[in-house]
């Protein structure tokens, strides 16, 4: 069995997620593993990450640069174009068996179409999911109907997905993949962590991610900042927004905001290791990150959902939802630091790779066609 498989990857919260699955194949003697980049991983507004995937010990088969220097729903588009075109030409070099998508963005919405129509069959990772302020509900949905396989994070996920039309053979509820990090990484204590990012030693800790709400408000970064400024005797730890149209402008708002704080600090990516320390020893998870309602309660750290972005998708009770207002987000937050109940484990108990790997080898081909499976 010499099974090509290609993962493709283009930002530093879904490399995180696959790292331990790709880790899985590199090692296998069943498959050969392909390896493309993309996106914000090749860009320096974005910390180079590619760098990270290096240093990890993968060897990246193709980079596909894609991002353009516009902070526009048509400059997104562009990008797409740009994807379709590169992944077209590196799809045709490397003959690949097999592509794994993880999740929702625009990038792979691009990589997927293209592997459709060059017949290569797709798996897709957390797909059945709904986020309804954000085109990212309809992009996930779109790669799991050109997808061949599928590995949801819950049950309700595996039944959307085959309330699509995909038939129950062909998806399995593994559990979420990021659940797999925080139970084999050995974390940063708080003192290493809070010297590594010169952070304040005799302070608690915020950590905050926020993203643009695609389909909803563009200016909820200026109502959070504004709620964060009465916290000037706790550390504030941003970690950048993503490329969708609106990241840049939110990234800049944060960073003039670092410029008038002290307390503030803003880093381009930290990495699974310090991301996952950060999110162990802060007081509180804040922002609109996916991760904040899936990995994030399995460190045992509460989080403040803000507005719309993560609207519909399944919440542990460790997760405090607030519009996009200032007094409500302070008061959330107040909330949430005030929590001590204990915490709902509702997406898996990790060993995700191990269970793909297992049902990956257990295929008997690797082929596109499939029916619509009616209920």
């Amino acid at each position: 069995m010499d099974v090509k498989i290609c993962f493709i990857t283009a930002t530093r919260a879904e490399y995180g997620l696959l790292q331990p699955l790709m880790e899985r194949v590199q090692k296998s003697e069943d498959f050969r593993m392909q390896l493309v980049v993309t996106g914000m991983h090749l860009s320096p507004e974005f910390g180079s990450t590619y760098k990270q995937i290096e240093n990890d010990g993968f060897i990246i088969n193709e980079k596909v640069e894609i991002l353009v220097s516009a902070d526009t729903a048509t400059g997104v588009v562009k990008s797409m174009g740009l994807a379709t075109i590169g992944f077209a030409d590196v799809l045709a070099r490397l003959q690949p068996d097999l592509i794994i998508l993880l999740g929702d963005r625009f990038e792979m919405l691009a990589a997927a179409q293209t592997a459709l129509i060059m017949q290569i069959p797709i798996v897709h990772i957390h797909g059945g999911e709904c986020t309804f302020g954000a085109y990212d509900d309809a992009i996930r949905h779109s790669i799991s109907k050109m997808a061949t396989w599928h590995f949801t994070s819950t049950k309700s996920h595996r039944n959307r997905v085959i309330q699509l039309g995909e038939s129950p053979e062909r998806v399995f509820n593994v559990g979420a993949i990021g659940i797999e990090n925080i139970l084999n990484l050995h974390l940063m204590t708080k003192e290493e962590l809070f010297e590594k990012l010169q952070l304040d030693k005799q302070l608690t800790m915020f950590l905050i991610t926020y993203h643009p709400e695609t389909n909803g408000e563009t200016d909820g970064i200026f109502k959070l900042l504004k709620a964060l400024e009465s916290y000037s005797d706790v550390n504030l730890l941003f970690t950048k927004s993503n490329a969708d149209n609106g990241g840049r402008m939110i990234n800049e708002a944060i960073h003039e905001f670092t410029l008038t704080h002290k307390n503030a600090k803003l880093y381009d990516s930290l990495g699974q290791l310090k991301y996952l320390s950060a999110v162990k020893h802060a007081e509180v998870v804040i922002g609109n990150s996916s991760s904040g309602i899936i990995e994030v309660p399995y460190l045992e750290t509460p989080t403040v959902n803000c507005g719309m972005r993560q609207e519909g998708r399944e919440q542990p009770n460790s997760v405090f939802n607030t519009a996009l207002d200032t007094e409500e987000i302070y008061s959330t937050i107040e909330k949430a630091r005030k929590f001590n109940g204990e915490y709902d484990y509702i997406f898996g108990e990790g060993q995700v790779s191990e269970k793909i790997m297992t049902i990956l080898k257990e295929l008997s081909s690797f082929s596109i066609k499939k029916e619509f499976y009616d209920l």
